[in-house]
């Protein structure tokens, strides 16, 4: 085995399975800086989040990453613009299988959020999504297509429901008591 494989499942053994379920907002951080892509300033990440290789998982400044979230950066990447939430136990996934293939091949991209989105409890967006700034998926989508900028999509699949307000100001400010 890659020694540098090696290391990274290490560190995220540690995570997933000790440091992520401790009630220490500061000892998360402290780990998080060291071992994410990018922790921005002002992110908040509450407690039992999963991170599939978290050198490939880059947060923007003030994103708040509700607890039990799955983020799998294996093989492809997953960037948050600013002032992104995550909902409850949502799954950002990266990597998939062909089902066509003979030889049950890989299959993924990179998962891009825009600023501003906002992902509903236990929402699932696929490998190689591009979800727009402003947008919001609703609890339990499944996004197997882009999301326009300010487009409203629920369901499975995902599907428009609606369109957001474009005049959006606020800066999230969320740190858990944990």
């Amino acid at each position: 085995m890659n020694l540098r494989i090696l290391g990274g499942s290490i560190a995220a053994l540690i995570y997933n399975h000790g440091i992520g379920g401790v009630p220490s907002r500061t000892l998360r951080q402290l780990y998080l800086e060291r071992w994410l892509g990018g922790l921005g300033a002002g992110t908040s990440v509450q407690m039992n989040c999963r991170f599939l290789n978290g050198r490939k998982v880059s947060f923007g400044e003030r994103n708040v990453i509700n607890f039990g979230c799955l983020f799998d950066g294996r093989k492809f990447h997953i960037r948050t613009g600013d002032d992104v939430s995550i909902g409850p136990e949502a799954a950002i996934l990266t990597l998939g299988h062909d089902p066509q293939s003979p030889t049950f091949a890989d299959r993924g991209g990179d998962v891009v959020i825009g600023g501003r989105a906002w992902i509903g409890y236990r929402a699932t967006i696929l490998p190689g999504i591009l979800i727009g700034e402003g947008a919001v998926v609703g609890a339990g989508a499944v996004v197997t297509k882009d999301v326009p900028p300010f487009t409203i999509v629920a369901g499975n699949p995902a599907r428009k429901i609606g369109e957001r307000n474009r005049d959006l100001s606020y800066r999230l400010n969320f740190q858990t008591f944990l």
